[in-house]
């Protein structure tokens, strides 16, 4: 069976079983300090109902770690309803200097009919009239990142800095086309970057790339050097920031059957500690690891006594682009056992088996 027949199958069981919910209540946002352009400030972050990715909702099943399609109504949300939601969450806030507004869709901002331009247009006349709002972030796919797009919304906001975040996920097409069933590949990534680089003489425009730790199928150890070699990789295209996300099992994916098999782990903190030194030591673009999950049962993992340790270390770390200190636990002999002996431990899963 082929990975987009399986991830697509096991995805429309999932959204079977899902219990609707209506466009504002899947709405959510909450803050918290983050990295700016500028330095040190606060970040705002909005998720917005949509009909869901356009990629997850084709044949294809979209890409085997994620479930943030559960986060949309699945059916159209008017321009207007879209406005009034954004509207709503973005009030809740006092909006200070230095602050960056992340709005995500579960899909790609850019995209006019996940979100029509009526309603983007809208939102970014609306942040436009935030003084205190320095950046303005995105998430896209790179076949909706295109010169016509950039230019209207950079026009809307034409004194804040407008960033494409896109998933890149990793700088090996063999791994995004047979592990994470991304759908596009490194010239596709490049051909957008490049979209952005050409208008920056024009407008305060920046892209990101999402970088995705440890996909289906990997050993600890090539998660490692693929995520390392992807920075490298994404920093040569031109981006001028880097996300890293580490696994963490999302419901009706791919990876969660895989997980509950005993087939897949989602990645060390000491891996993630390794990344960070590697990464930082040889990249030079601001570089963020995300420490969503982490020390729960489906998210990144040490032992008891370390996981909390490293989380806020790795936290403070972002602030700063530091290089976190490496503490000591007993638990880091068995991550180098891990390591060490990878090829051997490295799952041999069947995918044509029934799921």
């Amino acid at each position: 069976m082929k990975i987009q027949d399986l991830n697509q199958e096991i995805r429309n069981r999932y959204l079977e079983r899902m219990e609707p919910k209506s466009a504002p209540e899947l709405a959510a946002s909450w803050s918290g300090e983050d990295l700016l352009y500028s330095g040190k400030g606060k970040a705002i972050f909005i998720i917005l109902p949509t009909p869901g990715c356009a990629h997850a909702l084709s044949e294809t099943g979209g890409c085997t770690m994620c479930s943030y399609i559960a986060d949309s109504p699945l059916e159209k949300v008017s321009s207007p309803q879209l406005v009034d939601i954004f509207r709503t969450q973005i009030e809740r806030y006092d909006i200070q200097p230095k602050t960056a507004v992340k709005i995500f869709v579960s899909g790609s901002f850019l995209n006019v009919e996940e979100i029509p331009r009526e309603a983007r247009d809208e939102i970014l006349k609306i942040l436009n009239q935030k003084n205190g709002v320095e950046e303005v972030v995105v998430e896209s796919r790179p076949e909706y990142v295109t010169e016509e797009t950039i230019r209207a919304c950079c026009n809307l906001i034409p004194h804040k800095i407008f960033e494409v975040s896109i998933g890149l996920e990793t700088s090996s097409d063999n791994i995004k086309k047979y592990k994470i069933n991304k759908g596009f590949t490194n010239q596709d990534f490049q051909r957008a970057v490049n979209v952005v680089k050409d208008l920056k003489p024009d407008y305060h425009v920046t892209s990101k790339a999402y970088l995705f730790i440890k996909p289906i199928l990997t050993s600890e150890r090539d998660a490692i050097e693929d995520a390392v070699a992807s920075a490298k990789y994404a920093e040569e295209a031109g981006v001028d920031r880097i996300s890293f996300c580490p696994a963490t099992i999302h419901k009706g994916t791919l990876m969660e059957v895989l997980w509950r098999r005993g087939s897949y782990q989602p990645p060390w903190i000491w891996s993630i500690m390794e990344i960070i030194r590697r990464v930082r030591s040889s990249v030079k673009i601001p570089v963020v690891m995300d420490t969503a999950g982490f020390g729960t049962r489906r998210g990144p993992y040490n032992c008891k006594k370390c996981n909390k340790k490293f989380k806020n270390l790795i936290i403070k770390s972002n602030l700063d682009q530091s290089i976190p200190e490496v503490l000591d636990c007993e638990c880091k002999q068995k991550w180098t056992a891990d390591v060490k002996y990878s090829d051997l431990t490295r799952s041999n899963v069947n995918l044509t088996d029934k799921i």
